[in-house]
């Protein structure tokens, strides 16, 4: 190609249909090192295409003019420009040459973190997840990111427009670990523990070849929320990789004593092995869940106590469960009352609690509709794993491997047939 201005006319008159974008893109290809080379003086030519017509060249000539470092005078400019192109642009176009629409991505994401404005990500890389998706079941690589920001935003809300999603297509296992894991940590900040542990269980669980850092900090995290929700730490899936089953509780064992900790009932031990750990809680960040699970254990000792008496008073239940005194008990069993965790009324005037059975029915308009929708849910996420199964089956490489590596059967290695079975 002679020049810029060569290329650009090209970039203008292939920018129609498919076929054309198609050779457009190998055209495109071809000037890739001409264009990193040139990139410098590329943002003076950026006004003559169209980022919604000619989205696939101004990709290029955005990639590679952005391609070195950007000055804390220009970052301004350059999110700018990154979010307007985000925004104008075509989707199908972009996902010809999605490796550079992610690499522009992402530049743009460790931008506002630069900044430390990572709320002016949010939108931006949300609108890039939906254009670069081919359905809301597959997993990108902006994924991560974007729940990242949302992260450190504190925009929790915000993560849950593609953490409602379905997935059930991953590009790269690195992207669905950190997926994962954020995702875990935004329903941490939600308080949906039960979604937290979902996800932090994939992290966890997940096909790994060997351990990493994403998995050993998920774990971390796991522990301590299924000590918040369920009161106990469960055993690994039997699908859980050899690895992870090894290596996690021994990279985890300060958590792994606070659950056994836990597991006693008695606050005064678990406040012991809180103290004995505190630096280490600290280095992970996860001293404010590790205290949230301080918490739960006086929660979970009143609960036990509704299993067993119908009234109790509230010095009863602080000395149960060593609380300071009637006080406390009274705000921790209004506090459970209002979250719906018991079912009781408290007399004022006597100090007395008394406990009651759950009164939900099942029978309501909500209940029936919650019920229909998970149905619903279930049966779909049925049908994709049924189409997964089939299609894995007639893989060539897997009907391949799998008839290596069955095998063969010999009638020698069936049990002659026992003597009183014979006529």
């Amino acid at each position: 190609m002679d020049s810029v201005e060569s290329l650009i006319t090209h970039i203008q008159g292939l920018s129609g249909c498919p076929e054309d974008v198609s050779h457009l893109h190998s055209l495109l290809k071809q000037e890739e090192d001409s264009l990193q080379s040139q990139g410098s003086r590329l943002g003076s030519f950026l006004h003559l295409l169209d980022p919604s017509k000619h989205s696939l060249g101004y990709l290029y000539f955005l990639e590679a003019h952005t391609s070195g470092s950007v000055v804390k005078e220009e970052a301004s400019g350059f999110l700018n420009i990154v979010a307007n192109f985000i925004n104008a642009c075509s989707a199908e176009q972009i996902q010809v040459a999605p490796d550079k629409f992610v690499s522009i991505c992402k530049r743009f994401k460790e931008q506002v973190m630069q900044l430390q404005v990572p709320i002016q990500g949010i939108a931006p890389l949300l609108v890039a997840i939906r254009k670069l998706q081919p359905s809301p079941e597959h997993l990108t690589a902006l994924h991560p990111d974007f729940l990242l920001l949302c992260l450190l935003a504190k925009c929790y809300k915000a993560g849950l427009s593609i953490l409602d999603d379905d997935i059930s297509e991953i590009d790269q296992p690195k992207d669905f670990f950190l997926y994962c894991y954020y995702g875990g940590m935004i329903y941490i900040g939600l308080k949906r523990f039960h979604k937290a542990l979902e996800f932090l269980r994939h992290a966890t669980t997940s096909p790994m070849p060997a351990i990493h850092a994403v998995a050993v900090e998920a774990y971390k995290k796991y522990i301590l929320v299924s000590l918040i929700q369920n009161g106990q730490l469960p055993n690994f899936p039997k699908y859980t990789s050899s690895a992870a089953q090894r290596y996690l509780k021994l990279y985890s064992q300060p958590y792994v004593d606070l659950a056994s900790s836990y597991g006693t009932g008695k606050i005064s031990e678990l406040q012991s092995c809180f103290n004995s750990n505190v630096e280490k809680f600290k280095n992970d960040n996860n001293v404010g869940l590790v205290k949230q699970v301080l918490s739960s254990l006086y929660k979970r000792n009143i609960q036990r106590l509704t299993q067993t008496y119908l009234t109790l008073s509230l010095q009863d239940i602080a000395n149960t469960v060593e609380l300071e005194d009637a006080k406390q008990a009274e705000m921790h069993v209004l506090q459970m009352i209002q979250d719906g965790e018991i079912f009781a009324t408290i007399n004022q005037k006597d100090g007395m609690v008394s406990f009651h059975e759950d009164p939900e029915q099942y029978k309501t308009c909500e209940m029936i509709q919650h019920l229909d929708s998970s149905i619903a849910r279930i049966m779909g996420i049925s049908k994709k794993l049924k189409a997964v199964e089939e299609s894995i089956a007639c893989d060539p490489s897997y009907v391949t491997k799998a008839g290596r590596e069955r095998t063969r059967l010999d009638f020698d290695d069936f049990d002659s047939v026992p003597q009183k079975f014979l006529v």
